[in-house]
């Protein structure tokens, strides 16, 4: 596919294509990579500088994000998104940046091996409703398993989590047991 210009009416020029679409993703890819060293609780800092000379230290992705001057469109989305995230959940700002930069890019080597782009958007909602339903699984589990401390909090203690695998059965038909599963197998002598 070729990029296509074309007059608008108001002085600028409209580009379409695979060039577009790559810059775009290189766009959201560059914005994640300013942040994903700041992830998690080893994360590194960050220091700006903003015009006047005010200098900021943090690993907040919210702040990394709200401090840039962002000026490429596919960025800005990303940089909102994160703003959305930090109002909306108070957290997260980083995972979500991360987690959606990636999705583009996964989806941009997918219209490159032909996979039209709305078969990549269905598959992309078959997978969220899957995530809703594994999410609300893995809480399940995770208060079946939750014990108190003794000083009025909770522990977690993850390895009583056992995943055991059907072969030929579908994630859909996954169930969580409250207790113990046995995988058996019946023996003909």
């Amino acid at each position: 596919m070729s990029t296509i210009a074309s007059p608008l009416s108001v002085a600028g020029s409209r580009s379409s294509g695979t060039p577009v679409r790559t810059q775009n993703v290189m766009a959201a890819c560059s914005i994640a990579n300013i942040v994903k060293s700041s992830l998690g609780p080893v994360g590194l800092d960050k220091m700006l500088v903003d015009d006047i000379g005010d200098v900021t230290v943090t690993n907040d992705g919210a702040t990394i994000l709200r401090l840039l001057e962002v000026e490429h469109p596919a960025a800005r989305v990303l940089v909102e998104l994160a703003q959305l995230q930090d109002d909306e959940v108070g957290d997260g700002t980083t995972s979500v940046v991360i987690v959606a930069a990636e999705l583009l890019k996964n989806a941009d080597e997918l219209v490159k091996q032909k996979i039209h782009p709305t078969s990549i958007i269905s598959g992309y909602r078959l997978a969220c409703k899957d995530a809703d339903f594994f999410s609300n699984m893995v809480v399940d589990a995770a208060q079946a398993i939750k014990i108190g401390d003794g000083k009025g909090g909770s522990l977690y203690p993850i390895k009583a989590v056992n995943i055991l695998k059907a072969h030929g059965r579908s994630a859909r038909e996954s169930v969580l047991v409250q207790g113990y599963a046995f995988e058996l197998y019946r023996c003909i002598s």
